[in-house]
């Protein structure tokens, strides 16, 4: 499985790979922002990404590929500081299929990859 995780923090994204690595999850390509994700999309089998983000958020990111057929299917994981539940609820209406509210503990990360993944 590849997933692509997006964070504009490279220390997040490193806890995030170690984390997933720890459970067998090697297969993993990282991007900085929303705008440099969508170039590192093709192959993805799933994608972590935050919210706030310079250059492009998180959620125009995921609107973006929601828009894009071939990526229809796409798991996408929210991984954010953004807790209030209206923010909670736009991003699932948005296309996101399941949202952690940093901060996380690793054990909840790999449960709710290791679901999405399931499906």
């Amino acid at each position: 499985m590849r997933i692509l995780v997006v964070d504009d923090s490279a220390t997040m994204r490193r806890i995030i790979i170690k984390a997933l690595n720890t459970t067998g999850f090697n297969d993993i390509t990282e991007a900085e922002d929303g705008e440099d994700a969508l170039t590192k999309l093709e192959g993805i089998d799933l994608l972590l990404t935050d919210w706030n983000m310079p250059v492009m958020d998180g959620l125009s990111m995921v609107k973006e590929i929601r828009r894009n057929a071939s990526f229809a299917n796409l798991p996408i994981m929210m991984i954010t500081s953004q807790a209030a539940k209206k923010e909670v609820i736009e991003a699932l209406k948005n296309g996101v299929n399941d949202y952690i509210v940093k901060p996380f503990t690793p054990a909840t990360l790999v449960e709710k990859v290791q679901a999405l993944s399931a499906k």
